[in-house]
């Protein structure tokens, strides 16, 4: 079972439909995108300056390795490993971003797949219901409190004002 967490926007009322058209579901485990295609995965999920920043990296680190004279074997298994941190990371950068964008976490879902995830999130959006508003004075209360003579002056109009 994986956690899948779900974003919408800020302004989001629980229960709106229309809210979930927008949303984003991210996954909380290794990303094999990430891993294997590094800055490519972040691109495409529109993440640029993440992608900017993973591919300075892998560039400076592979730059380093060739300066520092490191056998190729390690120089390999160092690499290997950057994409290791990458894969586990990306997702975090993917919520943190959305999150930045207003974009903040809404729910979390545990399922089997992406699929079954989207049921559950969109269900538990769809069945939450706001608060219940607290109600206005009825019309008839409002038009039946007495009218001053004088003028309000300030933020506390019942205050007596001095002479």
């Amino acid at each position: 079972m994986t956690t899948f967490t779900l974003h919408l926007a800020r302004d989001a009322r629980p229960g709106d439909p229309t809210a979930l058209d927008e949303s984003e579901l991210v996954k909380d485990a290794f990303s094999w995108g990430a891993f294997f295609f590094t800055f490519l995965w972040f691109f495409y999920h529109r993440l640029w300056l993440a992608g900017i920043g993973v591919l300075v990296l892998v560039v400076a680190f592979g730059g380093l390795m060739a300066v520092l004279d490191v056998h190729p074997l390690a120089g390999t298994i160092a690499q290997l490993l950057l994409q290791v941190l990458i894969g586990l990371e990306a997702n975090s950068l993917r919520r943190w971003t959305l999150t930045r964008r207003g974009r903040p976490m809404v729910d979390a879902v545990t399922a089997a797949d992406r699929d079954e995830a989207e049921a559950r999130a969109f269900a538990r959006w769809l069945e939450a219901r706001p608060a219940a508003l607290p109600r206005s004075p009825a019309p008839s209360a409002v038009l039946s409190t007495p009218r001053r003579s004088e003028p309000v002056i300030g933020l506390f109009p019942d205050a007596e004002r001095p002479r």
